[in-house]
């Protein structure tokens, strides 16, 4: 399905257990009259793209309805591209995006917003932030609270007092707001997140990350949405978006 339409969002995020504000002027909530587009029809890539490539690498794979990636648990091999993520043909500014996902165990990946496409960038995560998605218990790379899952990677963690994450080979469920820099992240039907993008906590969080040296990195308020190739099996399905 190929998809004309701009996607506009909202979100907001918890930032280590301090909650960030928004006034009713800056942020707008979901309406029933918002409209559910379907990103995945369950039966080919169409709507989607490899980052920076007019083809997709046969490590992602649709199967049973689902975007299947590394199925194998091959690492990345940089001189083939495996290990580029996928992308949204469409570009998103605010926005409610949900998805499942399944991965296997030690497993790493994450879900890109904002994401800008364009040769002066080696990979999306250099441009657009990440809803984090790992193997919290045994991975062999992550350990920083950070760096889990449903973290705004590298500059928030999620509040582990009231996140609850299925382990490997089981279905987690996941939503990401983003409504004009207020962002939302949401794990198995909890909030576990919530801060205010560019804020003097995000700003602080951003200068101690390993984004410091990335100046472009999320300065995109519209861009493509990302499923990250980490080397490792992950699956996703019923993955849709609304405007806000």
């Amino acid at each position: 399905m190929k998809f004309n339409t701009l996607s506009t969002l909202c979100l907001s995020v918890l930032v280590f257990g301090a909650t960030a504000s928004c006034s009713s002027a800056e942020k707008k909530e979901p309406t029933e009259s918002s409209e559910w587009l379907t990103l995945f029809n369950g039966e080919n890539f169409d709507g989607w793209k490899e980052y920076n490539s007019d083809s997709i690498n046969p490590k992602w794979e649709v199967q049973d309805g689902m975007i299947i990636v590394s199925r194998d648990g091959d690492a990345i091999d940089k001189n083939t591209g495996f290990g580029r993520s996928i992308i949204t043909e469409a570009t998103f500014g605010n926005f409610e995006l949900q998805l499942e996902y399944k991965m296997s165990p030690g497993g790493n990946s994450g879900i890109l917003y904002h994401v800008k496409e364009d040769t002066a960038y080696t990979s999306d995560y250099f441009t657009g932030p990440e809803f984090q998605l790992l193997d919290d218990v045994d991975s062999p790379t992550e350990s920083l609270p950070h760096r889990m899952t449903a973290a705004n990677y590298d500059i928030f963690a999620p509040d582990t007092t009231v996140k609850t994450l299925n382990p490997p080979g089981e279905w987690n469920s996941v939503k990401l707001i983003y409504n004009n820099g207020h962002v939302e992240h949401w794990l198995n039907g909890t909030k576990v997140l919530e801060f205010e993008e560019g804020s003097d906590a995000w700003n602080a969080a951003k200068a101690n990350s390993k984004w410091v040296n990335y100046p472009d990195w999320a300065t995109f308020k519209e861009g493509h949405i990302g499923l990250q190739n980490h080397g490792d099996f992950v699956a996703f399905k019923n993955i849709k978006i609304r405007e806000l």
